[in-house]
Protein backbone atom coordinates (compact mmCIF):
# COMPACT_ATOMS: atom_id res chain seq x y z
CA UNK A 1 0.00 0.00 0.00
CA UNK A 2 2.79 2.43 0.91
CA UNK A 3 4.55 1.59 -2.36
CA UNK A 4 1.38 2.29 -4.37
CA UNK A 5 0.93 5.65 -2.63
CA UNK A 6 4.56 6.55 -3.37
CA UNK A 7 4.18 5.66 -7.07
CA UNK A 8 0.90 7.60 -7.25
CA UNK A 9 2.55 10.60 -5.59
CA UNK A 10 5.46 10.55 -8.05
CA UNK A 11 3.09 10.29 -11.03
CA UNK A 12 0.98 13.19 -9.76
CA UNK A 13 4.08 15.33 -9.16
CA UNK A 14 5.27 14.60 -12.71
CA UNK A 15 1.92 15.62 -14.14
CA UNK A 16 1.76 18.83 -12.11
CA UNK A 17 5.32 19.91 -13.01
CA UNK A 18 4.65 19.44 -16.73
CA UNK A 19 1.38 21.42 -16.62
CA UNK A 20 0.86 25.15 -16.88
CA UNK A 21 0.75 26.88 -13.49
CA UNK A 22 -2.77 28.16 -14.08
CA UNK A 23 -5.05 29.45 -16.76
CA UNK A 24 -5.50 33.21 -16.87
CA UNK A 25 -7.95 35.31 -18.88
CA UNK A 26 -8.72 34.25 -22.46
CA UNK A 27 -6.22 31.82 -23.94
CA UNK A 28 -3.43 32.94 -21.63
CA UNK A 29 -1.71 30.23 -19.60
CA UNK A 30 1.06 30.63 -17.05
CA UNK A 31 4.08 28.32 -17.10
CA UNK A 32 6.61 27.61 -14.37
CA UNK A 33 10.18 27.92 -15.66
CA UNK A 34 12.86 25.70 -14.14
CA UNK A 35 15.75 25.55 -16.60
CA UNK A 36 19.51 25.34 -16.68
CA UNK A 37 21.93 27.16 -18.93
CA UNK A 38 25.62 26.76 -19.75
CA UNK A 39 27.57 29.45 -21.49
CA UNK A 40 30.54 31.74 -21.88
CA UNK A 41 31.33 35.24 -20.64
CA UNK A 42 32.67 37.14 -23.66
CA UNK A 43 34.56 39.62 -21.47
CA UNK A 44 32.77 42.76 -22.65
CA UNK A 45 29.81 42.73 -20.24
CA UNK A 46 27.96 40.20 -22.40
CA UNK A 47 27.37 36.46 -22.31
CA UNK A 48 25.91 33.71 -24.47
CA UNK A 49 24.40 30.41 -23.32
CA UNK A 50 22.41 27.31 -24.29
CA UNK A 51 19.20 26.90 -22.29
CA UNK A 52 18.08 23.34 -21.55
CA UNK A 53 14.87 22.09 -19.98
CA UNK A 54 13.30 25.51 -20.31
CA UNK A 55 10.05 24.46 -21.98
CA UNK A 56 8.94 27.72 -23.61
CA UNK A 57 12.46 29.12 -23.22
CA UNK A 58 14.49 26.16 -24.54
CA UNK A 59 17.04 27.66 -26.96
CA UNK A 60 19.76 30.27 -26.62
CA UNK A 61 20.25 33.16 -24.22
CA UNK A 62 22.23 36.36 -24.85
CA UNK A 63 22.79 38.85 -22.04
CA UNK A 64 24.30 42.33 -21.91
CA UNK A 65 25.09 44.23 -18.71
CA UNK A 66 26.09 47.71 -17.58
CA UNK A 67 28.03 47.99 -14.32
CA UNK A 68 26.52 50.28 -11.70
CA UNK A 69 29.34 49.83 -9.14
CA UNK A 70 30.31 47.45 -6.35
CA UNK A 71 29.62 44.28 -8.31
CA UNK A 72 26.10 45.42 -9.24
CA UNK A 73 24.77 45.56 -12.80
CA UNK A 74 21.64 46.27 -14.83
CA UNK A 75 20.97 44.64 -18.16
CA UNK A 76 18.87 42.49 -20.43
CA UNK A 77 18.66 38.74 -20.93
CA UNK A 78 17.15 37.73 -24.29
CA UNK A 79 15.97 34.19 -25.00
CA UNK A 80 15.80 33.04 -28.62
CA UNK A 81 13.49 30.05 -29.12
CA UNK A 82 11.43 28.37 -31.84
CA UNK A 83 8.42 30.36 -30.55
CA UNK A 84 10.14 33.77 -30.76
CA UNK A 85 12.19 35.94 -28.42
CA UNK A 86 11.63 36.94 -24.81
CA UNK A 87 13.56 39.73 -23.08
CA UNK A 88 13.93 40.19 -19.33
CA UNK A 89 15.22 43.43 -17.80
CA UNK A 90 17.42 42.50 -14.84
CA UNK A 91 19.28 43.86 -11.88
CA UNK A 92 22.25 41.66 -11.08
CA UNK A 93 25.11 41.09 -8.69
CA UNK A 94 28.46 39.42 -9.35
CA UNK A 95 31.02 38.30 -6.77
CA UNK A 96 34.45 38.91 -8.32
CA UNK A 97 36.10 36.62 -5.75
CA UNK A 98 33.90 33.50 -6.06
CA UNK A 99 32.23 33.92 -9.46
CA UNK A 100 28.76 33.58 -7.93
CA UNK A 101 26.08 35.69 -9.59
CA UNK A 102 22.35 36.37 -9.34
CA UNK A 103 19.91 38.40 -11.42
CA UNK A 104 16.17 38.88 -11.57
CA UNK A 105 13.56 41.01 -13.29
CA UNK A 106 10.35 41.26 -15.27
CA UNK A 107 9.63 40.38 -18.89
CA UNK A 108 10.08 43.60 -20.88
CA UNK A 109 9.38 42.38 -24.41
CA UNK A 110 8.63 39.39 -26.60
CA UNK A 111 8.09 38.49 -30.26
CA UNK A 112 6.50 35.69 -32.28
CA UNK A 113 4.25 33.29 -30.36
CA UNK A 114 5.66 34.77 -27.13
CA UNK A 115 4.39 38.30 -27.98
CA UNK A 116 2.46 39.79 -25.07
CA UNK A 117 4.14 37.54 -22.49
CA UNK A 118 4.31 38.72 -18.89
CA UNK A 119 6.07 37.39 -15.81
CA UNK A 120 9.45 37.47 -14.15
CA UNK A 121 12.55 35.31 -13.99
CA UNK A 122 15.48 34.78 -11.64
CA UNK A 123 18.96 33.63 -12.62
CA UNK A 124 21.57 32.19 -10.22
CA UNK A 125 24.87 30.54 -11.00
CA UNK A 126 28.62 30.50 -10.93
CA UNK A 127 31.29 31.55 -13.43
CA UNK A 128 34.73 29.99 -13.64
CA UNK A 129 36.89 33.09 -13.21
CA UNK A 130 39.77 31.59 -15.23
CA UNK A 131 37.88 30.39 -18.32
CA UNK A 132 34.75 32.56 -18.25
CA UNK A 133 32.48 29.52 -18.63
CA UNK A 134 29.40 29.49 -16.42
CA UNK A 135 26.33 27.51 -15.49
CA UNK A 136 23.11 28.85 -14.07
CA UNK A 137 19.59 27.93 -12.98
CA UNK A 138 16.67 29.94 -14.36
CA UNK A 139 13.38 29.97 -12.45
CA UNK A 140 10.15 31.94 -12.51
CA UNK A 141 6.81 32.13 -14.26
CA UNK A 142 5.81 33.27 -17.76
CA UNK A 143 2.18 33.92 -18.81
CA UNK A 144 1.38 34.00 -22.51
CA UNK A 145 -1.38 33.19 -25.02
CA UNK A 146 -0.01 30.35 -27.17
CA UNK A 147 -3.28 29.70 -29.01
CA UNK A 148 -3.10 29.85 -32.83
Amino acid sequence: MKRMLLVLGVLMASFVSASPVHAAAGGISCHEINATASGQDSGNNSTGAQVLGGGLLHGTLVATFSPTGGGLFTGTETFRTRQGTLTVGVTASFNFTTGDFAASGPVTGATGKLAGATGSLSFAGNENLQSGSFSERITGSICVDLSP
